[in-house]
């Protein structure tokens, strides 16, 4: 448990910072399920306008550090990838 008055405002932050990155990382997720079930069901319209509403999503996570910049670059790299093997049959 924390002692001091500096320690015990860290876990503060830390608790508000840990919920509302969950939050964030809840809503990613959903995000690329979204692209993931339009790819599942075989609906290419579908699947690019899930992916185009899952980028920004992706990057605006990445520049406030809930996610590592290069795992939102691998998430949009193979989901288009799917996306295009989608859309070359």
């Amino acid at each position: 448990m924390a002692n001091t008055p500096q320690a015990k405002k860290r876990a503060r932050q830390n608790e508000k910072r840990r919920q509302l990155k969950a939050g964030q990382r809840a809503m990613t997720r959903t995000y690329v399920k979204k692209v993931q079930a339009a790819l599942a069901a075989g609906d290419l319209d579908a699947a690019k306008a899930a992916y185009a509403a899952a980028i920004p999503v992706l990057d605006r996570i990445a520049d406030k550090g809930v996610i590592h910049k290069n795992k939102a670059a691998r998430y949009k790299s193979r989901l288009n990838a799917h996306i295009k093997a989608l859309a070359g049959n």
